[in-house]
């Protein structure tokens, strides 16, 4: 406990010695929600050991991902590129870049790049330790 109250006041007194003026900052909330993207609600965060994880994908063009799950919640933002996102029961998200998505939660679902150039996103995840960010279907 010692030694977390030294950082913070050593993190302290280095921020409060910064001479940076900041100037025209903008915050954008994306998408705030307690549900997926079809509109289910989220599940409740577990109790056990937090992960949180970052992942950028790369999806090239004309391709598409296995049919999958996620069994923590997670969201992102398509950064480059198209891509659509349909589920088992064939609701669709089509992304164009700077979209949000939160994603489906224990839902099949796969994702595809009909366009030509890759689809980038980056995915948080808000996750628990041990437990695999997403499974593919048999």
């Amino acid at each position: 406990m010692r030694k977390l109250v030294l950082v913070a006041s050593l993190f302290l007194l280095v921020l409060g010695s910064c001479k940076t003026v900041q100037k025209d900052i903008q915050f954008t909330t994306l998408v705030q929600t307690s549900q997926s993207w079809n509109g289910i609600q989220l599940p409740s965060y577990p109790t056990y050991e937090p992960e949180v994880t970052i992942v950028k994908v790369i999806i090239p063009g004309k391709s598409k991902l296995a049919w999958h799950k996620h069994p923590n919640i997670n969201a992102g933002v398509l950064l480059k590129g198209e891509l659509t996102v349909i589920s088992e029961n064939q609701d669709t998200l089509r992304l164009k870049v700077g979209d949000p998505i939160v994603e489906l939660v224990d839902t099949w679902h796969y994702g595809i790049n009909e366009k030509n150039k890759a689809a980038e996103i980056v995915v948080f995840y808000a996750g628990t330790k041990g437990v695999p960010l997403s499974v593919k279907k048999d």
